[in-house]
């Protein structure tokens, strides 16, 4: 899952040597937390949050296929 939030985001941005992906686990639910470089956080939110709401769509659906709950956070 990790692997596939960090494909994602550095395909997305300039900088992709800046993007890290951290995962916690807060009760049931991993958390993912997308950390970029300030110049390229509009590119990964996107308009009206449109492109940061595919990202989590699409983790999402990854994550049903392993019976997994997930949520990604950009910081």
């Amino acid at each position: 899952m990790k692997e596939l939030i960090t494909l994602i985001a550095k395909s997305l941005v300039k900088q992709p040597e800046a993007v890290s992906v951290t995962m916690t686990v807060k009760g049931n639910v991993e958390v993912y937390e997308i950390h970029v470089a300030p110049e390229d956080m509009g590119k990964v939110i996107g308009k009206q949050g449109r492109i940061a709401k595919a990202i989590r769509s699409v983790a999402k659906a990854a994550a049903i296929k392993e019976n997994k709950k997930i949520s990604v956070d950009i910081v």
